[in-house]
């Protein structure tokens, strides 16, 4: 599954625009974490605990988006983005949504 932020695959053309395909998490991080990221946050710099639940529900994001998209019969997503927001101040929600496609070689 080609997925990208752009429109248009270098070497391809769409064939077959399947619709609007996303995926959606919501994690949350264990009081454990949070604890030891409110203490970092005192000293400042990089929350590796928060940057890690970031990263981890963003693949787990496209992941579920591959999923929906290949579900729907297409080979490609096309124009990809990610939305975050909170949820309760207690959740972080990541969605990956784009177009998916079918792309064939071109000519």
């Amino acid at each position: 599954m080609i997925v990208t932020t752009t429109e248009n695959v270098a070497g391809h053309t769409v064939v077959r625009n399947l619709g609007q395909v996303f995926g959606v998490v919501v994690r949350s991080r264990g009081i454990g974490g949070n604890i030891t990221a409110s203490l970092r946050s005192i000293v400042g710099g990089e929350i590796p605990e928060y940057t890690k639940l970031v990263e981890d529900a963003r693949r787990h994001a496209i992941d579920r988006m591959i999923q929906n998209a290949t579900v729907m019969g297409a080979n490609a997503v096309v124009m990809m983005r990610f939305d975050s927001g909170e949820i309760a101040q207690a959740m972080n929600e990541v969605v990956a949504y784009g177009t998916a496609v079918i792309l064939d070689p071109a000519p």
